[in-house]
């Protein structure tokens, strides 16, 4: 379970709870999840181009009875990375190791793990770009040779004594593509980027879901949580979980719409995925400071959180939907953000470089793809 963030004094609301909307997978998500993957390539749902490609790769592979190229990809938290990890080494008939970028400090941990590598054997290292320097070089030479170097000794005496290691794929998964040196980039056969998913696939994905929970849900139901997963599925599968909880405690045990709606309202998720913290900072940029632009450091420090937690967190959903622009003066509410939150904007205020202006906030609706391309493309994109 995640920590709630710490609120604003200055609105004297409870501790932001963002464990319904957060992509980051919680001990929960982590256990329930096992039940809920895919098994195969062809149950897994969305990121169709993906699928056609990986699914070339693989058959090319085994063809040729050799191991797939090292994968990379790329993407936001929650889209589907580990379980196509998983596919792969089912789709080859192999073991798989899983480990992450954090958990190997020194080269040595990288040497300890690759060691012991089996044939074939897919090696799945998450949060890739977080991998200590040493470690990252002798990758470089353990994709493309083979072989790692192990250094015995320290000083003028030392030596490098090279091992050769078992024939591997490494499956790489990173939510942020850009902090990857090049060298590293280049060794990768195949890079795929993990779109966000459509309501419509999110419907799919849910309903599989409930059906493996056991809990049927109404077609309109189905379509409600979509609406509100902020096209991440694993968002989508636990806002699920929560509305099954309240119609067996509160409800009747159907996954209707109107429990879906209650459930929905009770953890404060509105109809286009925000949470409280969300429209907390939509609330300060506008009533604090009439819509910006503000600097980032000021605007956490108004909702009372860390700049990076603003950032990293809340900020690439709002700017993906047209809430935010980020401007070389700041953050900027678009008129979207402003029609979202039933506000009139001043006449003065700015807005970021592709809003239309106050003029067209009701042109369409927010979260709309018309809504959400005016107001967020030329000020910024989501990290």
């Amino acid at each position: 379970m995640h920590e709630p963030y710490e609120s604003g004094e200055a609105h004297g609301a409870a501790p932001y709870e963002r464990e319904a909307v957060s992509s980051d997978a919680s001990l929960d998500d982590r256990q329930v999840e096992g039940a809920l993957r895919p098994r195969a390539l062809d149950e897994f749902v969305g990121q169709e181009r993906v699928r056609e490609q990986l699914s070339l790769v693989l058959d090319s592979a085994r063809r040729r009875n050799r191991a797939p190229d090292h994968i990379l990809m790329s993407g936001g938290p929650g889209l589907g990375k580990t379980t196509l990890a998983m596919i792969i080494a089912a789709e080859m008939g192999a073991p798989l190791r899983i480990t992450s970028g954090p958990a190997i400090e020194r080269s040595g941990d990288l040497a300890a793990v690759l060691s012991t590598l089996q044939e074939g054997e897919v090696l799945f290292l998450d949060e890739i770009h977080r991998m200590a320097r040493p470690a990252e070089e002798m990758l470089y030479v353990a994709m493309e040779d083979y072989r790692v170097d192990v250094v015995v000794g320290k000083g003028p005496g030392a030596t490098a004594i090279p091992l050769e290691i078992a024939p591997f794929t490494l499956v790489g998964a990173t939510t942020r593509a850009g902090m990857l040196p090049a060298p590293l980039r280049d060794r990768f056969g195949f890079t795929a980027h993990m779109d966000f998913y459509s309501p419509d696939e999110l419907e799919l994905i849910l309903h599989r879901s409930a059906g493996l929970l056991g809990a049927p849900l109404a077609e309109d139901a189905a379509r409600e949580i979509a609406g509100r997963s902020r096209g991440t599925p694993r968002i989508a599968n636990r806002l699920l979980r929560r509305v099954r909880d309240y119609a067996e405690v509160r409800g009747d045990g159907q996954l209707s719409l109107r429990t879906a709606r209650a459930a929905l309202e009770l953890y404060e998720v509105d109809g286009l995925g925000l949470d409280r913290l969300d429209r907390a900072i939509l609330d300060v940029l506008m009533h604090r400071f009439r819509g910006g632009p503000v600097g980032l450091s000021t605007l956490a420090v108004s909702v009372g959180e860390e700049a990076e937690t603003v950032e990293v967190v809340a900020e690439p959903f709002l700017v993906r939907s047209g809430f935010l622009a980020r401007t070389p003066r700041g953050r900027v509410a678009t008129p979207q953000a402003w029609a979202h939150m039933g506000l009139t904007p001043p006449p003065d205020a700015a807005f970021g470089a592709g809003s239309a202006g106050p003029a067209s906030a009701g042109a369409s609706a927010p979260g709309t793809a018309a809504g959400a391309g005016a107001g967020g493309g030329a000020s910024g994109t989501t990290p």
